[in-house]
């Protein structure tokens, strides 16, 4: 087994357990959805499948969501985390925060697959 099917493998399995936590959100159908879509990307890199351009507009338009919602204060939401000692929401900004950080989580596993889709 090469180096993809782990990779990939590991993030369809992680992407899979984010999506389930969505469903107690606001507003699940946005966020099953984004997740379930990093799910469709990871299991075609599983394959060693790369679309080129699908890639490009996800990673891209994760990258502007990340940048939309990207939360004045780091510090101050890490220390309402640290604080709370659990992970249910307590303020929208929170809500927000997290948010951006899963928009940038995909971006990031997902950037090894727009690699390889530009390299061929």
């Amino acid at each position: 087994m090469n180096f993809n099917k782990y990779y990939f493998g590991i993030w369809f399995f992680l992407f899979a357990l984010f999506a389930y936590w969505q469903f107690n959100d606001p507003d699940p159908e946005v966020w099953v959805s984004i997740y379930g879509a990093a799910m469709v990307f990871c299991l075609l890199g599983f394959r060693g499948i790369f679309p080129k351009i699908p890639l490009t507009l996800v990673i891209v338009l994760c990258l502007a969501g990340a940048v939309y919602f990207f939360p004045g204060g780091i510090g101050d939401w890490v220390s309402q985390e640290w604080a709370q000692k659990d992970l249910t929401m307590k303020t929208p900004e929170m809500e927000e925060n997290r948010e951006t950080f899963g928009l940038l989580i995909i971006a990031l596993a997902l950037s090894p697959a727009l690699y390889k889709a530009w390299k061929k």
